[in-house]
């Protein structure tokens, strides 16, 4: 992880609550959550493991608390579902979803924090999960430097 990209997130994260609280709707939830199962598919496959550590974090994160979690754990699962039987097309479907929050810079931005926050919940966040949030920065139209990405 690079130190502005660390510095960035740690900054972030302090305000990233506040962000998804105001920004608390159905279509912001899907979309965070759609970006989370996209970086939680970045390695190709999403072990049982790596769900419950998924689910595990958007229960105990702060920026995702403000959400009813059984809606975040079925949302998850859906994009998962679709992830899992064709990666090309759950993909896309899951960056249609976020790309509602094209040209809403504010809002993507805390989507990309979020799924930043959340690549790099385990203390590695790696080239895959970089090149995922990548994506969802493409798809949000957001220059992807500006995460240090």
């Amino acid at each position: 992880m690079s130190i502005g990209f660390k510095s960035w997130l740690q900054n972030s994260k302090q305000g990233l609550t506040e962000q998804v609280k105001k920004f608390k709707n159905k279509d912001f939830m899907d979309a965070v959550v759609a970006g989370c199962a996209v970086v939680a598919a970045a390695d190709g496959s999403i072990d049982a493991n790596e769900k419950q550590k998924m689910a595990g974090y958007m229960s105990r994160s702060e920026e995702l608390k403000v959400f009813d979690m059984s809606d975040v754990i079925a949302r998850f699962n859906h994009y998962v579902g679709n992830l899992e039987f064709d990666a090309m097309i759950g993909k896309q479907e899951a960056l249609k979803s976020i790309a509602k929050f094209s040209g809403k810079p504010e809002m993507g931005r805390v989507i990309v924090g979020v799924c930043s926050a959340i690549g790099a919940a385990d203390g590695d966040f790696d080239d895959k999960e970089k090149a995922a949030v990548r994506d969802i920065c493409n798809s949000l139209g957001l220059n992807p430097s500006e995460f240090s990405l």
